[in-house]
Formats: C-alpha cells, structure tokens, sequence
C-alpha cells in the first residue's frame, strides 16, 4: 500500500545514493567505464526507502534516526552486493573463475574491494547526515501525512 513515509523515505534514498554514487565515480579510475553503477544504486534507494523504512515510520523522533541509519546500511549493504554481484558475473564471462564456488566466494572479495572506496571522509559523512536526514524526513511526512 503505497503512502507518504514510503515515497518519502524512497525519494530521499534514491538522492542520496545518487550523490554517493557520483562521489565514488569522481574517487574512482580515470577512465573506467562506470555503465549503469549510479541507476542501479539509485533503483536500490528507492527500494530501500520503500521497504525498510516506509514500514517502521512513525514511532518517534529516536526510531526516526535508527530507522535512517537501519536504512541507509541497507542502501549500502545492497548496493555493495549488486555491484560485487555484477562484477564477478563481468568476469565470469570472461573465463576468469576455475569454477562456480570460487566465483561465489569472489563476490564478497569483490565486496570487500568495493567497500573500501566508501572509506573516504566525505562519503562517510554523505552517507551518515543523508540516513539522519532521510529518517528525520520520513518520520515527518508520517505525522503531517497520516
């Protein structure tokens, strides 16, 4: 059932996961060819936004900060298995796994790698004021929109 803490909640994910996504495409390779990284990450929010945190809205100015972060650590959790998903399927066709188990396990190496583009100081503090803004305006649009 669609309402306004879900729309929200997705609207503001999706912003946030574009704005985090063009800062690790500024931080990444010269040159490397980024396809459909931002839209896929940006699908993600909305469905992050849509399920996670459109449902647990509404319970109070505390929840509202957990919510963001609960749903904003999805966004990422998500989009870093996508990414490592996608990845290790580019390789795969590429003959580069002896067999199905090692390409299962590259996925979290893949992971891991790709995680370790998000350490960097202004993406942390992106994705932290955008999970306590987003779960902020979420729990706003709860109470005004019932």
């Amino acid at each position: 059932m669609p309402t306004a803490p879900k729309l929200v909640s997705g609207l503001c994910l999706l912003i946030v996961a574009f704005l985090v996504s063009s800062m690790v495409i500024e931080n990444g390779d010269e040159g490397k060819n980024y396809g459909m990284f931002t839209y896929v990450n940006m699908a993600l929010g909305v469905i992050c936004g849509w399920w996670i945190m459109g449902k647990r809205a509404g319970r109070g100015w505390t929840a509202a900060i957990n919510n963001g972060l609960t749903g904003m650590a999805a966004l990422v959790f998500w989009g870093l298995f996508v990414q490592g998903v996608n990845e290790m399927l580019r390789l795969a066709m590429r003959h580069r796994y002896d067999g199905p188990f090692e390409a299962l396990i590259s996925i979290f190496k893949i992971c891991v790698e790709y995680g370790q583009q998000l350490v960097v100081p202004e993406i942390l503090w992106t994705l932290v004021i955008g999970a306590l803004v987003t779960g902020l305006v979420t729990e706003e649009a709860a109470r005004r929109w019932r």
